[in-house]
């Protein structure tokens, strides 16, 4: 199983059983690819999992809504609907609480794997400046380096968006190039030759990651090091 609809517990055939099998279906391939250091994007779902089932929980009901629903008035001049919820089943819910209660610690444990490895790998990652900074940073290079292994040149573009009531920062990557690694080609030097290339950055905000390890680079290299990019922008900043 490849992937988990983040409303799996409550649709289709609401049974104990079959949602057990179709949850440990799905963890097993997390686990299969997080033993080869594979993270994303089953760490980031596994999240989304958890808090919903948290949500569902203590009570917020933030998943109710997705159950099926019928219109039962219009109000034309402010263009609201209102609806009555078809799912008043108390055996049903009392089903869907069974495997609420199943899937949160399974759920837990797979998570807790993940965030153990993403922590490992992190901390084999080193954030540094290339050459003089500007001061606006939001755009720019970012050079991937894992060990013995040549370089890679990304374009970043990190924007501000709003979920809900809270503001995040995103990072928007496009692969760029690659240089051969050799005595020459220093950090230094490939940016000299980016700006060479790209004069309508005449001073880019350049950063370079430098992995001690090898890792799997779509699935694991390119999102932290996007999130460690954001993270290390963000604390020059407060200085």
């Amino acid at each position: 199983m490849q992937k988990l609809d983040k409303n799996w517990f409550i649709e289709n055939l609401v049974d104990f059983e079959h949602k057990k099998y179709v949850l440990l279906g799905y963890l097993q391939h997390v686990k299969q690819n997080f033993v080869q250091q594979k993270l994303y994007p089953h760490l980031a779902d596994l999240v989304m999992h958890y808090r919903n089932l948290k949500d569902f929980v203590s009570g917020k009901q933030l998943l109710f809504d997705s159950f099926p629903e019928r219109i039962s008035n219009v109000d034309l001049e402010n263009f609201r609907l209102a609806y009555e919820k078809v799912v008043q089943d108390d055996e049903l819910m009392k089903e869907i609480e069974t495997i609420v209660q199943f899937a949160l610690p399974q759920f837990k444990v797979a998570l807790d794997e993940g965030k153990e490895i993403y922590e490992f790998i992190e901390e084999h990652i080193s954030v540094t400046p290339v050459g003089i900074l500007p001061l606006y940073k939001n755009e720019g290079y970012l050079l991937v380096k894992e060990a013995g292994n040549d370089t890679r040149v990304y374009e970043y573009k990190i924007t501000l968006f709003e979920e809900q009531l809270s503001k995040y920062r995103g990072v928007h990557t496009r692969f760029i190039t690659t240089y051969r690694h050799s005595v020459t080609s220093t950090f230094e030097w490939i940016k000299r030759d980016l700006i060479k290339a790209n004069n309508k950055l005449p001073n880019p905000a350049t950063y370079a990651m430098i992995s001690e390890m090898q890792f799997p680079l779509r699935e694991t290299i390119e999102p932290i090091t996007q999130r460690l990019l954001i993270r290390y922008i963000e604390q020059e900043k407060r200085i």
